[in-house]
């Protein structure tokens, strides 16, 4: 996985690397484990958490980039 976009789904970003998950859990995101939220883009999730989409995925793919 190079970079996360806002369509990338949450199961796939976990199934590359289980801690991206902690990213998730700070926006309040604590079901991750729920077929439906692992089914879910990161724009579904930040909009049900209402967190800033832009913000989660450049840490995210900051963290990738480090790896």
């Amino acid at each position: 996985m190079n970079e996360v976009t806002k369509d990338t789904i949450i199961g796939d970003i976990l199934d590359y690397d289980r801690e991206t998950g902690k990213f998730f859990l700070e926006i309040g995101m604590h079901c991750l484990g729920c077929p439906s939220a692992r089914g879910e883009s990161i724009e579904q999730a930040c909009e049900v958490h209402g967190v800033d989409c832009d913000e989660l995925i450049a840490k995210i793919n900051e963290y990738l980039a480090g790896k």
